[in-house]
């Protein structure tokens, strides 16, 4: 395991504040499309099946690449490989806007996933530039920086589809990535890394799950997210056919999610690690989780559904960022861009199988995918109980 440069402990704060805002607004854009496209895709007949094929095109090109683009920024650079993959997701959505047919926004998803990938170059940056000591707390941003994104990106949807069609939201994404890009292309810069490339290592996802730990955890963030992506898949018509709730109603539901998970792993998470190891903070999330899960299908009224959605929010805030953190600890120095990216392939993997698992079992009734999400959860949680235990304060 690598130690931590000189460069890293004293992390210039303004090129945080940059990688973050970049993350930021492409988080934005993605989550103006995630309460649209449901309802984009049924106006051209898609079945909860066939809803769920389109959201794992996505994930299985991010299961593909994001080993790649890390490998790559590994090799050429995080600055070069982030202006190329926040292009060609303003392309896609570009592309998404004005597609005209179940096909076109297959293609458009396909693209937008193969660009998209790029998270585990964003988490890879982070390392480059935080000590080990704070890697929870920043892992933690991160996360918040994803409640950041749909906490404002699904109220962005919503209005838009309402009073414009679902179109305009898609091509609005496109338009921020696209400042985005200008905004990156000006302000991000390279990360310090002391002698990485000529340490790298590892060559492909193989190698990096050839470490007992680093292969653990990602097996954990799997079934991690293969649960949460029978909420995320069927979300939209379960609220649709069980409350009669469109984009809005649906956007701000999630906007209330996001606010309460950013929270706690924008501000709560500092405290959180410094008070308590990793692995308690993983087992806490995941088994919080389960509960949420259980709960979510007997709701009878949207009042309360907000207490299992509430509870998801919360477990989800805590489980990832220390899953993250613990992944990050495996790796080297020259080796962290490819580490990060099989790592978040795992959660690719998971939302290719997911989407269609949750869309054929909503088929057979609506509580099915969350009783599925809480057996994934457990399941999770039990393997956490083998991650190695870490000292929050090492």
């Amino acid at each position: 395991m690598s130690t931590d440069s000189p460069a890293q402990s004293s992390a210039p704060r303004p090129k945080l504040g940059v990688l973050f805002s970049v993350i930021v607004v492409d988080l934005i854009g993605f989550g103006i499309v995630v309460p649209i496209l449901p309802f984009w895709a049924e106006r051209f007949g898609a079945s909860g099946l066939m809803l769920g094929m389109i959201l794992a095109s996505h994930a299985l090109m991010q299961f593909l690449l994001a080993p790649t683009w890390g490998r790559l920024s590994d090799r050429i650079g995080r600055r070069p490989v982030m202006l190329i993959t926040i292009a060609g997701t303003a392309l896609s959505l570009f592309g998404l806007g004005f597609a005209d047919s179940l096909a076109q926004i297959f293609l458009a998803r396909i693209c937008a996933g193969a660009f998209g990938a790029n998270i585990s170059v964003a988490t890879a940056y982070l390392t480059d530039v935080t000590d080990k000591s704070e890697r929870t707390r920043w892992m933690g941003m991160v996360g918040a920086s994803f409640g950041v994104g749909f906490t404002l990106g699904p109220p962005i949807g919503g209005v838009l589809s309402r009073f414009f069609d679902h179109s305009t939201p898609m091509l609005f994404a496109s338009g921020l990535a696209f400042i985005n890009l200008a905004w990156a292309a000006w302000r991000l810069v390279e990360p310090e890394r002391s002698q990485a490339i000529e340490k790298a290592g590892m060559r492909n996802r193989f190698d990096a799950l050839r470490n007992d730990a680093v292969r653990r955890v990602c097996l954990v963030y799997f079934l991690y997210s293969l649960a949460v992506a029978q909420l995320e898949t069927t979300f939209a018509y379960f609220m649709l056919h069980r409350f009669d709730y469109r984009e809005l109603g649906v956007a701000m539901l999630m906007f209330a999610m996001a606010i309460l998970m950013g929270g706690i792993q924008g501000g709560g998470m500092k405290q959180l690690a410094k008070r308590f190891s990793e692995r308690g903070l993983a087992l806490t999330g995941l088994s919080t989780m389960v509960i949420g899960f259980a709960l979510l299908p007997w709701v009878g009224s949207v009042a309360v559904l907000l207490i299992p959605l509430a509870i998801l929010a919360v477990a989800r805030a805590i489980a990832q960022p220390p899953l993250m953190s613990l992944v990050s600890l495996e790796a080297d120095d020259g080796d962290r861009g490819i580490v990060m990216g099989v790592f978040q392939s795992s959660a690719s993997g998971a939302r290719i199988i997911g989407p269609p698992i949750a869309g054929a079992l909503y088929d057979q009734g609506q509580g099915w995918p969350f009783w599925m999400a809480a057996s994934l959860a457990t399941c999770a949680a039990i393997l956490a109980l083998g991650l190695r235990r870490r000292d929050p304060e090492a």
